[in-house]
């Protein structure tokens, strides 16, 4: 187990599919709030559409934050649709997504404090990054 992280994380997520749905993963960018690395994670899911990728990409990054000890996060995504649904902006009709949407909103609320916003694809390069990197080399780096 690594050391624990600060108590404030910002968590850069991305989803990625190749064919959508087709080979997908998930990269999670961490650091704290001035910019410094914590730590880069991605996971390898095999077929699944963008949309589940970019929810993985949110679960993982909130299970790792938890993990770790932090108490207050920002998570920066350029999944519009996650982020508004998250918000309740959109409602989630999907059948396959609504258990991912529960477990996602479950661990936001364990939260002293977790903000999700919408950031545009280029403020989002190592999340991207490490999403491709889970495709390509089809594997996964959790902690």
């Amino acid at each position: 187990m690594s050391a624990p992280a600060p108590p404030v994380l910002h968590l850069h997520i991305d989803g990625a599919s190749r064919s959508n749905p087709g080979e997908a993963g998930f990269g999670v960018y961490v650091t704290t709030p001035e910019g410094v690395e914590v730590a880069e994670l991605y996971g390898y899911l095999g077929p699944a559409s963008n949309n589940v990728a970019e929810y993985q990409a949110l679960i993982h990054a909130l299970r790792y934050a938890l993990a770790r000890g932090a108490r207050k996060v920002s998570v920066f995504s350029d999944s519009e649709l996650v982020v508004r649904q998250m918000s309740g902006a959109y409602r989630v009709k999907h059948p396959a997504m609504i258990p991912l949407h529960r477990e996602a909103g479950d661990l936001m609320r364990r939260f002293e404090q977790c903000r999700l916003g919408h950031v545009r694809r280029e403020q989002n390069r190592e999340a991207d990054r490490l999403a491709n990197r889970a495709l390509d080399e089809k594997a996964s780096r959790l902690e």
